[in-house]
């Protein structure tokens, strides 16, 4: 579960880019493989509310770009990999940093190649608890991501 110095530099990358880095997450731990990541979320002046919990926008975007990555760099070149759709039941207030471990599984791959076998296209749901330091639950995320083959001409048609 060690990073290698190539996976490290690429999650220092991938923490500065402005559009991440606006969320107020950051990525602690980058698997070699692409199929494990962590996030830690603070609770700060960036990621508070009006209420002095943490904001749902930064819950969201802290996590939304994970699955998707994670299943293009294990799939084929050539699928499209877009988020459709999120929905965040909120269990407790955010008030203290939020940690999330996002796992892309053998089986989610093999599921999704096989799939991709018989239809062109599919969606899968996958769910990202953030919790505190003690492991308690404060939102579970349910993320849909629309997965797409490459057209038989070798690009994909929109």
């Amino acid at each position: 579960m060690q990073e290698t110095l190539k996976q490290k530099l690429r999650r220092w990358r991938f923490n500065l880019l402005p559009s991440y880095r606006g969320s107020g997450g950051w990525m602690t731990y980058l698997a070699d493989d692409w199929r494990e990541v962590h996030i830690k979320l603070p609770l700060n002046l960036f990621t508070r509310n009006y209420v002095g919990t943490t904001f749902c926008g930064s819950m969201y975007s802290a996590i939304a770009p994970f699955y998707v990555a994670m299943i293009h760099f294990n799939l084929p070149k050539g699928h499209i990999v877009w988020d459709k759709s999120i929905h965040v039941d909120f269990k407790r207030p955010g008030k203290e940093t939020l940690y999330a471990k996002i796992i892309l599984t053998q089986t989610d791959i093999n599921d999704i190649t096989a799939t991709l076998q018989d239809k062109r296209a599919t969606e899968r749901d996958f769910t990202i608890d953030l919790t505190d330091k003690a492991g308690t639950v404060h939102a579970t995320l349910t993320e849909t991501i629309y997965i797409r083959r490459p057209s038989k001409a070798g690009r994909v048609k929109f």
